[in-house]
């Protein structure tokens, strides 16, 4: 069992800065990639980025790349979502998942945190 648990959500202005953090109880943390999605309201859920579980490699969604970069920290269990020039558009609610197949279907992860609520408002 691996429980995932999001933090660093807000509110902020458009053009601004946030940092999400997803970090894992489990010891087998770093056999997971780490996927970050999210549910605006009304819409499905979508991928915004993944971590591979060696943190080398990570793939982004067309609307964040080059806004968003994701970061994993191997001695606090943690992937961390920096997220930059933040648009209305951002706004939803955001959930890290952990898998093993490096993917941004949502479908092809195990496990998942509860969200973290970002409002970007202009």
């Amino acid at each position: 069992q691996v429980l995932l648990e999001e933090s660093g959500g807000g509110s902020v202005l458009a053009g601004g800065s946030l940092r999400l953090s997803c970090v894992a109880t489990t010891e087998t943390f770093n056999e997971f990639d780490i996927g970050w999605f999210r549910q605006a309201p009304g819409k499905e859920r979508e991928f915004v980025a993944v971590s591979s579980w060696s943190g080398v490699s990570a793939h982004y969604a067309d609307s964040v790349k080059d806004r968003f970069r994701v970061s994993r920290d191997f001695v606090e269990n943690r992937v961390d979502l920096q997220m930059d020039s933040l648009k209305t558009e951002d706004t939803a609610a955001y959930y890290c998942a952990a898998g093993r197949h490096f993917s941004g279907l949502d479908a092809r992860y195990d496990y998942w945190g509860h969200g973290t609520q970002v409002t970007v408002s202009s």
